[in-house]
């Protein structure tokens, strides 16, 4: 059966409100929203303007997880400190109340009996608290993903420093330094992309929702410091309850434009062999590449 996956050209907050109200859905209780709060220095990231109507109309608590950065890196994420103080720098608290997820452990560990390359996943144990979850992302590349959607969000973007760690390496460490050391190959990188974000669908299972924003599509992700200037025009906004149906009808719709700047994007999604993080995903059941385009 396909999914239904929404989409408008025009790009406004009241547009993304839109696009949420389309799915025909209300997520329940307490509801976590997934946003990226952007590196320091990154020109890219989508601002806490911008997304604001979206979080007041699911009354949402912002919630983001520290990186796993080396020291070297120039990010600042990487510590609650100093990530609690670029939210501040960012506008992302003077809006809304902000869970750092994983600020204070222990972690909660999520099984993945099924998992092609992880057997667990670790996320912040303040997930526990909401009943919920908003997946907000800004489409774009990355530099060792290929691209950045709502299975990144929901994978790298959900774990905890150690299940960052741990996704990088393709489950060998969760020590943010050695992860570097050991990196995850072209295959087992997306695959275990694919099953943390596997752990954290089935948590919450049809009480999550996805919004993507084709925006600022460069081919460096929001987490670098020093990125790439965008090099497509901007696309539009999609949403739907299916991960793997919205991130592929994003990557379809960069293969369809007629922008040049798609070969330079499109050679950093395959030389990172990044739909291969589709492809497991959808092997791996919780979505389907297949999807119905329903343009507002």
């Amino acid at each position: 059966m396909k999914a239904k996956v929404y989409f408008t050209r025009e790009i406004t907050p009241e547009k993304v409100v839109e696009l949420y109200r389309a799915l025909g859905v209300q997520l329940p209780g307490k509801v976590a929203v997934k946003v990226h709060s952007g590196e320091k220095g990154n020109q890219n990231f989508l601002h806490p303007e911008f997304w604001k109507p979206m979080v007041d109309a699911v009354h949402g608590t912002v919630v983001e997880c520290n990186t796993a950065y080396g020291d070297a890196s120039g990010g600042v994420r990487d510590h609650t400190a100093s990530h609690n103080r670029l939210l501040a720098e960012h506008g992302w608290t003077k809006y809304f109340t902000v869970d750092l997820l994983d600020a204070e452990g222990p972690d909660v560990v999520w099984p993945i009996p099924d998992g092609k390359v992880l057997k667990e996943n670790h996320v912040g144990k303040d997930i526990l608290n909401y009943d919920s979850m908003l997946v907000l992302a800004h489409f774009k590349g990355h530099p060792m993903g290929g691209y950045g959607g709502a299975l990144k969000q929901l994978s790298i973007g959900c774990a905890s420093r150690a299940g960052k760690a741990l996704i990088h390496s393709g489950g060998k460490t969760g020590d943010r330094y050695e992860t570097w050391k050991q990196h995850a190959n072209a295959v087992e990188f997306p695959e275990a992309m694919a099953d943390a974000a596997m752990s954290v669908v089935e948590h919450f299972k049809d009480k999550i929702a996805y919004i993507n924003v084709m925006k600022n599509l460069s081919v460096d992700c929001d987490c670098c410091a020093v990125a790439e200037d965008p090099c497509m025009k901007d696309i539009g906004i999609l949403s739907s309850l299916d991960p793997v149906a919205i991130d592929q009808a994003c990557i379809d719709l960069v293969m369809a434009s007629d922008d040049p700047g798609k070969e330079h994007f499109m050679e950093r999604v395959n030389s990172r062999n990044g739909i291969h993080t589709i492809e497991a995903a959808a092997d791996l059941g919780y979505g389907t590449r297949e999807y119905e385009l329903i343009e507002l």
